[in-house]
């Protein structure tokens, strides 16, 4: 067990090491276990997630959006003048799949939907995980051609000016976290990332889609540092140390199996919007029929990033029992074990 120094107990404190170290090593037994939660739950903020049915690509997805900021507070106001970055998944990339990486259709819908609100500039990135092509991972998305049509810019960020900052959450040895040089030309930045099942973190939303902002002449392919230094650790750090501002989860068709390249297509018919990305995911782990305070990194998160408890998060638009569809997990597979949360039970 993690001892606090007498300070930290006096002041009723729990670092940042000792919060993961508690969640990570099974500290979640025990009267040190329920001070731990009890502490967590204090520190959860209430939040708002939007969520909403869309059973195709050939929806009018920019009403989709619209209606989503919209319930969630973000009009011109905000977004007057803003640079946004739209951070989509590309992880790997295989001509005509839908489940894989992010479709065209919803970034393209949200860039248009930001330039409406009156973004002085919209672009997309990403440095994909596998393939380091960037021109084929464009092509075989099918997204180059959409961005060309629509004159929005792409950055690869596995090849960007590099920038150096401190790692801000502190949960893996790294000390320092280089980034592409473009976060620093933006105003907001977007997560948009799949709604699938991961190989070793459980779920990949929009705090994992994080990883591809991580350049890969810096992390290597598929961002291997990350790996040994821990994954759900560098998860934390990363979110921590770039604080995105919104998350747009592409959950009309998802993952699911063993992802986030090899399983299959899962049609969930529904999008998932918030600025807290822990909520967010916790929202869209709950869609995919996984209890969110079973991946490691979601329950370090909680109070610290965001907040995961659904009796703190108010849902606009559907309900999660409204298009809730179990996603397969494979019980093999470590960090697929004991995630499903229970029927009828959000």
């Amino acid at each position: 067990m993690t001892h606090s120094c007498p300070s930290e107990r006096s002041a009723g404190k729990i670092s940042r090491r000792q919060l993961l170290a508690g969640v990570l090593a099974g500290g979640t037994l025990g009267t040190a276990g329920s001070l731990l939660r009890e502490h967590l739950r204090r520190r959860e903020r209430r939040t708002e997630t939007f969520i909403a049915k869309v059973p195709s690509y050939d929806a009018d997805l920019v009403s989709v959006i619209e209606a989503g900021l919209r319930d969630l507070g973000v009009g011109p106001a905000e977004i007057r003048g803003k640079r946004i970055l739209l951070k989509p998944n590309f992880v790997e990339t295989l001509a005509g799949t839908t489940h894989i990486c992010t479709q065209a259709a919803v970034i393209v819908a949200a860039a248009e939907v930001f330039r409406k609100l009156g973004a002085a500039g919209v672009v997309v990135g990403e440095g994909s995980g596998h393939c380091r092509d960037t021109a084929r991972v464009l092509e075989e998305t099918g997204v180059a051609q959409p961005l060309a049509e629509h004159k929005i810019p792409f950055v690869d960020f596995n090849n960007d000016d590099l920038l150096v900052r401190s790692n801000a959450g502190g949960m893996s040895r790294l000390k320092t976290l280089t980034l592409p040089a473009t976060l620093e030309q933006v105003d907001w930045i977007v997560s948009l990332p799949k709604m699938k099942t991961h190989h070793w973190a459980g779920v990949t939303l929009s705090m994992k889609n994080l990883f591809g902002l991580m350049p890969g002449i810096v992390y290597g392919w598929p961002k291997n540092v990350f790996h040994w230094a821990g994954i759900h650790q560098t998860i934390l750090d990363i979110s921590a140390t770039v604080h995105p501002h919104f998350a747009i989860v592409d959950g009309i068709v998802g993952m699911e199996g063993d992802g986030p390249i090899m399983g299959t297509p899962k049609l969930a018919g529904a999008i998932v919007m918030g600025r807290d990305l822990a909520a967010v995911d916790a929202t869209a782990a709950r869609i995919m029929g996984v209890d969110p305070l079973r991946v490691p990194y979601l329950e370090a998160a909680r109070g610290r990033l965001g907040t995961i408890a659904v009796e703190k998060i108010v849902q606009r638009g559907e309900s999660i029992a409204a298009v809730r569809t179990n996603f397969q997990l494979i019980e093999k597979i470590p960090a697929h074990q004991g995630l499903r949360l229970a029927n009828g039970v959000l």
